[in-house]
């Protein structure tokens, strides 16, 4: 699938399904050309998301056990997957597992796997598998919050028990993004240990008590060149999207022991920026809370704040809303 073969008016097609509740009623894919157009536009936007996160955890030095398998459930075009794959290494990977509700879903992720990694073993999961006991190595999660009936979040609940590790993107809305924040209070209390975004182990602070209008999200850069691709430009119009907004959540979680070093700090959001100061919301182990930073203060971060923050961990110490001493990290 490229530009020229893209047909765009499935693609109108499944943006009227993304708007309504209609996707919520069973699976969305009527042919596997749905799959290719969805796949070259939308699911690569999601890639782009999911190049963000991966990079943050090679950042934070994490790695997926050895030999692991991953299972892409709700694998849709199957992108997230093959993401993970690829940055890390299909060398480093047994196999690749999809799964989802739809056959047409899992037949393209499948032949686009398999295709791509011709040395790795592809296959579906067998729905038996998910009553079974045994371990779960990689568990690759993406864009499933919004279609969670309650089977499948008693299904998904079960898959994180049974999980080493887990890597899950979803859209960076308020509403997801809290959702999400739930789930993660959740796999605390099974043992998985938050590797990703937060800086800390502790409760969530976005979801304490007076923060109901906070989030936790980030934004993801699209590829430099993108707004001089034509065909990126005709489907940002035709989809009434601005393509260099990819707001994005995320968590990462693993069984093995480690632990972020204490003291470090996560910018959620963007910061905004002012004449002399910026304003940053600040995560970290006591909580969430708007900080000041001053120019004056920190010149080189705050120059560095004005390209954008990401989810990378920050040190610095604060009192009375403002950023005091910064240090690299």
């Amino acid at each position: 699938m490229n530009w020229a073969s893209l047909d765009w008016e499935v693609l109108d097609r499944l943006r009227q399904t993304f708007l309504s509740e209609a996707k919520t009623a069973g699976p969305y894919w009527h042919t596997v050309t749905d799959l290719g157009c969805y796949n070259l536009t939308y699911g690569e936007r999601i890639g782009w998301k999911w190049d963000a996160m991966l990079a943050e955890l090679k950042r934070r030095n994490w790695t997926p056990p050895a030999g692991a398998t991953v299972l892409d459930w709700g694998c849709g075009s199957g992108i997230a997957g093959r993401r993970v794959l690829e940055f890390f290494g299909p060398a480093n990977f047994t196999r690749l597992l999809v799964h989802d509700h739809s056959e047409l879903a899992m037949d393209f992720s499948e032949h686009v796997a398999r295709r791509q990694f011709p040395a790795l073993a592809v296959g579906r999961a067998e729905p038996l598998s998910f009553r079974a006991e045994g371990p779960i190595d990689v568990l690759v999660l993406s864009h499933v919050l919004n279609e969670l009936d309650e089977t499948a979040r008693a299904e998904l609940a079960g898959l994180c028990i049974r999980a080493r590790a887990v890597l899950w993107v979803e859209p960076g809305t308020h509403e997801v993004s809290r959702a999400l924040g739930g789930w993660r209070e959740k796999m605390r209390a099974v043992g998985l240990n938050v590797v990703a975004p937060c800086p800390h182990q502790g409760a969530c602070g976005v979801l304490a008590a007076g923060n109901g209008r906070h989030w936790c999200h980030f934004f993801a850069a699209p590829p430099a060149n993108l707004l001089a691709d034509s065909g990126w430009v005709k489907f940002g119009q035709r989809a009434g999207i601005d393509l260099r907004s990819l707001p994005y959540s995320f968590l990462v979680f693993d069984r093995r022991p480690g632990a972020t070093p204490p003291g470090r700090s996560c910018i959620l959001g963007e910061p905004r920026h002012y004449k002399g100061y910026a304003k940053i919301f600040n995560c970290d182990a006591g909580g969430v809370a708007e900080l000041m930073l001053q120019k004056r203060d920190a010149p080189e971060l705050f120059k560095q704040l004005k390209h954008g923050a990401g989810p990378g961990l920050r040190r610095w110490k604060h009192a009375a809303g403002r950023i005091a001493a910064t240090d690299p990290v």
